[in-house]
């Protein structure tokens, strides 16, 4: 009897342990570096705002997938529209026009677990040089 109790104690203790939750992964945060700062700036960037923005994207290995330099197009959207990935709606917030930023993107505000094959693998943490070319402001009513 007493070897029964035993053996179902050391079940249940070893059910517990297998299905113990394993420890969380720190959450990687959003890194801005300002690398050019404008002294008189009279407009700064916010939600729904039309940027031009020119950049480079690299993963953290240097390795460049994407730049707008060649093109010599700058892209344009709107900030907080979804248009492009988190780490921009959120890293772009409060520029100047013609200031310089530096965006480490963990994979949850980039491209996550399946990346943007075939140039950025899952998982990928995405280092962007950012440029604001211009602002375009829609008139509140």
């Amino acid at each position: 009897m007493r070897v029964a109790h035993l053996s179902g104690a050391l079940l249940l203790l070893l059910a517990t342990l297998v299905n113990a939750e394993e420890p969380k992964r720190e959450q990687k945060k959003l890194q801005i570096g300002i690398k050019k700062r404008i002294e008189d700036c009279s407009i700064k960037s916010r939600r729904g705002d039309l940027l031009h923005m020119h950049y480079t994207g690299t993963l953290e290995d240097g390795t460049e997938f994407d730049s707008s330099i060649p093109r010599g197009q700058p892209l344009t959207f709107t900030l907080g529209s979804g248009q492009v990935i988190k780490g921009w709606d959120q890293g772009l917030i409060g520029m100047c026009e013609g200031e310089k930023r530096k965006l480490v993107i963990p994979p949850d505000l980039g491209y996550g677990s399946s990346g943007a094959p075939p140039k950025i693998p899952g998982g990928a943490t995405l280092v962007f040089e950012v440029d604001l070319v211009k602002i375009e402001r829609k008139e509140e009513l």
